[in-house]
């Protein structure tokens, strides 16, 4: 079966699609096939379509090749097969139990900042200890606001973060890694824009530290040392609910947190 992958926008059957993600993981047919626990023909026969892989199958290999949630639905629909993960809206009934977990989340590190952002670094939902983070921030990055645009554009907090180079890497290496994991277009995307953005990189990779803080001035001079913390729901089978993250960002000093008070 030959489907146009929506997300990507290329046209491909299940084989070719998983050809793609097994070159993306540098893996051969023969490694590929140990880590499925299946032989290399098999996996030969359906790369080529000359087999066409049951659901348990698309899944096993999908596992082996570490696809995420979403490109395992399309790996299925690609096969004929129906998708495993639903994706509902955040406001949707069935999601109550996951927008009150947020709303603990959050509740809970105020007056500490926390947001939630989805796959696409998008700001879902923020505590109001945010504050301190936008302050300054253009009202144009913040109509639709997205994480990694506030954090490094010129406009947004790059100006105040006195580690701006060191932060900037460690957030470019994050995505870097989202980037390779998801095969995403948009989030390509939005790595050779942030990339773009002026602050240069830090490659001593100081490995002596707890931590990649970030350290912040506030308008009026104050300096602030922030840690970041992601939290994410590990067992969650819908995509909605599989790619947000919640990063909190708690003082690393005594300084910052009789500050924040």
């Amino acid at each position: 079966m030959t489907t146009l992958d929506a997300h990507t926008g290329r046209s491909g059957t299940f084989g070719t699609m998983m050809r793609r993600w097994r070159l993306r993981r540098r893996l051969s047919q023969l490694d590929l096939a140990i880590e499925a626990g299946v032989s290399a023909r098999h996996v030969s026969f359906i790369e080529t379509g000359r087999s066409s892989p049951s659901r348990a199958m698309v899944l096993r290999l999908a596992a082996a090749l570490d696809v995420p949630a979403r490109e395992q639905n399309r790996l299925l629909v690609a096969a004929g097969l129906a998708p495993v993960y639903a994706e509902r809206a955040l406001d949707a009934p069935d999601m109550a139990a996951v927008r009150a977990g947020v709303q603990r989340v959050l509740e809970a590190f105020d007056p500490y900042p926390c947001v939630v952002v989805d796959r696409g670094w998008w700001i879902v939902q923020a505590n109001p200890g945010v504050a301190v983070l936008l302050d300054g921030v253009a009202p144009s990055l913040l109509e639709r606001p997205n994480a990694l645009r506030i954090a490094l554009h010129p406009d947004g907090l790059a100006p105040r973060i006195r580690n701006l180079a060191q932060w900037r890497t460690h957030l470019i290496e994050r995505l870097r890694r989202e980037v390779a994991s998801s095969d995403s277009p948009q989030l390509g995307e939005l790595l050779d824009e942030i990339d773009s953005y002026p602050g240069g990189y830090d490659d001593t990779h100081d490995l002596g530290g707890v931590a990649v803080p970030l350290e912040l001035d506030t308008r009026d001079g104050r300096p602030l040392r922030f840690l970041s913390m992601v939290t994410t729901f590990g067992t969650a089978l819908d995509l909605t609910a599989a790619e947000l993250s919640i990063e909190a960002f708690l003082p690393a000093d005594d300084h910052t947190a009789a500050a924040l008070r």
